[in-house]
């Protein structure tokens, strides 16, 4: 196994150790920031989900830069991406930080368009992640880790900047999976 396959399967283990964090009910005290009042076990968890997400980029661009893509590289890294945002939401929604429906819609979308990939591999096309789809990635990031840390960096505005990333996560979710279904529709005018 290559390095940067490595670095995807420690953000598939990352998950159980965020979830065993973020749902144990331990409590090691609050931390105090920027006027915000945040339990140390959140904080922890936050850093965990956001050291793991990190590692998407940094893997892609190693495999990219040595030439190291490789069909088990293509297979895990769209899963681990998938397996850490759904943990990370269904997570918010235990904790009552993010509303259940947004959450099942972005967890929708992702078995749709796992789907509707595994459909066009079977006609032998293969559907790289277009622009779309790494912004909807990378809003559902910022969306996660601002309500992972109780949205502490922008406590002083006057709206909740977690809660509005979570709404603009949940629109690049739709529009990058109708945008995915509108441009590969052929595969199913194929099908019998």
């Amino acid at each position: 196994m290559n390095l940067p396959n490595k670095i995807t399967v420690s953000r598939i283990l990352l998950m159980p150790l965020f979830m065993l964090i973020m749902l144990t009910h331990l409590h090691w005290g609050n931390m105090h920031i920027l006027g915000t009042t945040l339990p140390v076990t959140h904080f922890i968890g936050a850093l965990i989900f956001i050291v793991a997400s990190a590692t998407d980029w940094v893997d892609g661009h190693l495999a990219r830069k040595y030439n190291l893509v490789t069909n088990m590289g293509k297979f895990l890294d769209p899963l681990a991406d998938k397996l850490l945002v759904s943990a990370a939401l269904i997570v918010l929604v235990e904790l009552g930080y993010a509303p259940s429906w947004i959450v099942i819609v972005i967890i929708s979308r992702e078995f749709a368009v796992t789907g509707l990939r595994l459909l066009l591999a079977g006609e032998g096309e293969v559907v790289a992640a277009n622009m779309l789809g790494k912004i909807k990635t990378w809003t559902q990031i910022v969306a996660i880790a601002s309500l992972l840390l109780h949205n502490i960096i922008f406590n002083m505005i006057p709206f909740r900047f977690d809660i509005v990333c979570l709404w603009v996560a949940l629109i690049f979710t739709i529009w990058s999976g109708w945008d995915y279904f509108a441009k590969n529709s052929h595969v199913f005018k194929n099908s019998k």
